[in-house]
């Protein structure tokens, strides 16, 4: 792997998990407007940006194919749809540090996982980093309790955020970052319309307040089209296994955005699960990986 592409890979990552821990802090200014009605704004938003980023930046027109629109439909329901739905339904049932848990173990399934998908082995140092990783970031969210239902629905949630970056990496070679993200937060826009629509009736949508307009513009800007993209461009270059990695650093950004914040401050679970996180994601960025090549085991690639 070129040095200067893996660096990039890492900035990229890690940048773009840190702006999506600080949703937590943000989602606070919009938690008065409907769910899934702000979730399709933000959406639509980010589309229509990214969109214009495509028409600017990413060259001739590239139309996915039939397969590929059935992937990006897929991503769209199961990364964005059915994650943001899942998390609504579970935080009624279970807490947040439960729902938090759960999903901290994304780097563990990704390590094991998109290796396979990659025609490779699972690399065994990046799959114990990523149990580092997922240990520290559920210390630095706290366990948790709940009932069953609310642990199936983060387990859901946890399927979820895993298919929206293994769905992608078959699409990025051909359609690359910026489409992926366009298309797929415009078909998960009108899913969070069609849900809204079904939990809140004609209140789905309202006109926003100012503070929720600029919580709405931040979610739609900063945490959507930004990260996305440099998710979407870091997943590219690392690899699902170690870009899975830094899914470690989001509960550690939502404690430091509600210390920067003003709204809390952090005590020495917080602290040690940074440094958890931390030791795993240079353990498992330091690991030698096997190329495709040289481990074939039998699964056939996406298209490119």
């Amino acid at each position: 792997m070129d040095s200067n592409s893996s660096a990039r890979g890492m900035a990229g990552a890690g940048t773009a998990m840190f702006l999506v821990g600080s949703l937590t802090a943000v989602s606070a200014t919009i938690s008065g407007y409907p769910v899934f009605g702000g979730q399709a704004v933000r959406y639509a938003v980010a589309t229509l940006i990214l969109l214009l980023a495509t028409r600017l930046a990413a060259g001739p027109g590239r139309w996915p194919t039939a397969r590929e629109w059935a992937l990006l439909a897929a991503l769209a329901a199961t990364g964005l749809v059915a994650f943001n739905v899942c998390i609504v339904a579970a935080t009624r049932d279970t807490s947040p540090a439960t729902i938090g848990t759960v999903i901290a173990t994304v780097p563990i399934v990704l390590a094991l996982v998109g290796p396979l998908l990659e025609r490779r082995r699972p690399a065994p140092a990046v799959v114990l980093a990523a149990c580092v990783v997922a240990s520290g970031a559920a210390l630095a969210n706290g366990l948790g309790g709940g009932s069953v239902r609310g642990l199936l629905l983060s387990l859901g949630a946890l399927g979820g955020e895993v298919c929206f970056s293994l769905l992608a990496v078959p699409l990025l070679p051909r359609l690359g970052p910026l489409r992926v993200s366009a298309y797929s937060a415009g078909l998960a826009a009108p899913m969070l319309l069609a849900v809204g629509l079904v939990t809140d009736g004609t209140a789905v949508l309202r006109r926003p307040t100012g503070g929720e307009a600029a919580g709405l513009a931040y979610l739609s800007v900063v945490v959507t089209t930004v990260a996305f993209l440099l998710w979407y461009d870091s997943l590219g270059r690392l690899g699902p296994d170690r870009a899975g990695l830094f899914a470690g650093v989001i509960p550690v950004s939502a404690v430091i955005t509600t210390v920067a914040l003003g709204l809390d401050r952090p005590g020495p679970a917080d602290v040690a699960g940074a440094v958890l996180v931390a030791v795993g994601v240079v353990v498992g960025l330091r690991a030698r990986v096997v190329p495709c090549e040289a481990a074939p085991i039998g699964i056939a690639r996406g298209p490119a």
